[in-house]
């Protein structure tokens, strides 16, 4: 399984001939545009999590007449800018539903935010979770009550995932929060049985370097945080190989 970085939480993947794409709203080094050129797949898979201006841009539409399905959180129908896309060939799904398609299964979960997270089971076995913009959202700077409601949040979201099994997990480790950064992605390890994972939500941020602290309270995994679109890695043996 191929995961090329697009921007911010977005990512393209492929999966045998199955071409998955997460929150494509930015693509600076035209990864998607290159692989839909060269049309070396069999279903195309366009998703957004929700229509926050980093998740969801509307020059996604240049690859309708590929897609398969464009599959899209349940905020982004009431937008304006949705109107532009086929409306055929659109799933807008709901916290906590389920569709099926040629190649893949796909479940959602809530936010902590706006939309809904992502897991999805491909026809080879592959399971990848893409949280949107779920996560701890502790702003050091908030109001205690706001801090303890954003933890109330998160755990009682956590808790429907509890032994979530999943190959690959995308998951928000936003520098803006600070000292507060790992919360999220620390509970998250904790509760859920996930073989790797990759930091997002960093735009800029350098990498990723996990703490102490996030290492004496998590098993140890194999964890990528790209910074640079383009960058591009190879998911096997529950590994990532650079390419």
């Amino acid at each position: 399984m191929e995961i090329v970085y697009l921007l911010n939480s977005g990512f393209m993947i492929k999966d045998e001939q199955t071409l998955l794409v997460f929150d494509d709203y930015d693509d600076p080094a035209k990864i998607v545009d290159r692989a839909v050129n060269q049309g070396n797949f069999e279903y195309l898979y366009i998703f957004a999590s929700h229509a926050h201006f980093d998740h969801f841009d509307t020059h996604i539409r240049a690859y309708a007449d590929q897609v398969s399905r464009y599959i899209f959180s349940y905020d982004i129908k009431r937008t304006k800018r949705v109107k532009i896309f086929p409306a055929d060939n659109i799933t807008f799904m709901k916290k906590y539903s389920e569709w099926q398609g040629e190649g893949i299964k796909v479940w959602t979960y809530d936010s902590t935010d706006v939309g809904v997270s992502f897991l999805i089971e491909t026809d080879s076995g592959k399971r990848i979770f893409h949280a949107g913009d779920f996560n701890w959202w502790h702003w050091e700077n908030d109001t205690p009550e706001n801090q303890a409601l954003a933890k109330k949040d998160f755990d009682r979201q956590l808790k429907r995932m509890k032994g979530l099994e999943v190959d690959v997990a995308f998951f928000p480790v936003d520098g803006r929060l600070g000292n507060s950064q790992e919360f999220g992605i620390i509970e998250f390890i904790k509760n859920t049985d996930i073989k790797t994972l990759v930091a997002m939500h960093r735009v800029g941020y350098p990498a990723w370097t996990p703490s102490y602290k996030f290492q004496l309270e998590t098993e140890p995994i194999p964890i990528w945080s790209p910074v640079k679109p383009g960058e591009k890695r190879f998911f096997t043996d529950n590994k990532f190989v650079v390419v």
